[in-house]
């Protein structure tokens, strides 16, 4: 594409050192921008701007820029990701704004997320949740037969479905009360569905939800916007399942999960 049809743009950009130090936003201009330039590449050719100037780059985080990693986390214009639905910033190109337009960019807005540094905040909590039950110890087996249909697709296709999630974050930074239960849900979902989590589905649900109530997130209020901004589009049918398991540990298995870590 011709430099004729390149973007003048103004950038209000949230700053700060630390968690410990207020941040404030600063204001740069992106000139000569590609319409056909990523998010992240856009943001590449601001900090080189910067560097040359001797000034301190715009942090930020990103790794594969594929729309897998979900390291891509920042608040574009009131929306995680941008204005575009069903991907990461990573995915989203400059084409999907205009001459002249400002654009507010923003880390994840939530306590249990501290800033690291600018656009950067540690998800930490994400993987304490994963680690308190987001896994399968039994031994799988071997390999199946090829002829051998050992999950229904539709459980199989739901148990993909909620596996597709990337732990992005952007459900925190799109809720109001910073819930993390479309993330902890969609994990939960994952393993809960198949044959190999059913040994320890209901301690998984219980382990997890507490891990997510520790780290400090807040409650689902059924708003419906994590759903709307999930890059991955994971659906709130996941919430109810995981609170039918949760609700059902509580009344049927909370006393043998009991028994069974007072012997471990």
């Amino acid at each position: 594409m011709s430099s004729a049809n390149n973007m003048n743009l103004t950038l209000k950009v949230w700053r700060q050192k630390n968690a410990q130090t207020a941040g404030k936003f600063v204001t740069y201009k992106a000139d000569g921008i590609s319409p056909d330039m990523s998010f992240l590449e856009m943001l590449d050719v601001v900090n080189e701007s910067l560097v040359h100037k001797g000034e301190d780059p715009i942090y930020f985080d990103h790794d594969c820029r594929e729309g897998i990693c979900g390291m891509c986390s920042l608040y574009i214009n009131g929306h995680p990701h941008g204005p575009k639905r069903a991907i990461t910033t990573c995915q989203l190109h400059m084409r999907s704004f205009h001459d002249g337009q400002t654009i507010t960019i923003e880390p994840w807005r939530a306590a249990p997320f501290p800033v690291i540094k600018d656009l950067a905040v540690d998800r930490s909590a994400f993987d304490r949740i994963q680690q308190a039950g987001g896994y399968v110890s039994v031994n799988t087996g071997g390999v199946p037969d090829a002829n051998e249909i050992a999950i229904p697709k539709v459980i199989a296709d739901e148990a993909f479905n909620s596996a597709t999630c990337i732990g992005c974050g952007a459900c925190v930074a799109a809720c109001k009360n910073a819930s993390a239960m479309l993330f902890v849900s969609a994990k939960v979902s994952q393993l809960g569905m198949l044959p190999q989590g059913q040994p320890e589905r209901y301690r998984r649900v219980q382990s997890m939800v507490a891990q997510m109530d520790e780290e400090g997130f807040g409650n689902c209020t059924n708003t419906r916007a994590c759903e709307a901004e999930c890059p991955k589009e994971i659906t709130l049918t996941n919430i109810g399942r995981m609170n039918n398991d949760f609700f059902s540990a509580k009344l049927f298995r909370q006393e043998e999960l009991h028994e069974q870590s007072q012997g471990e």
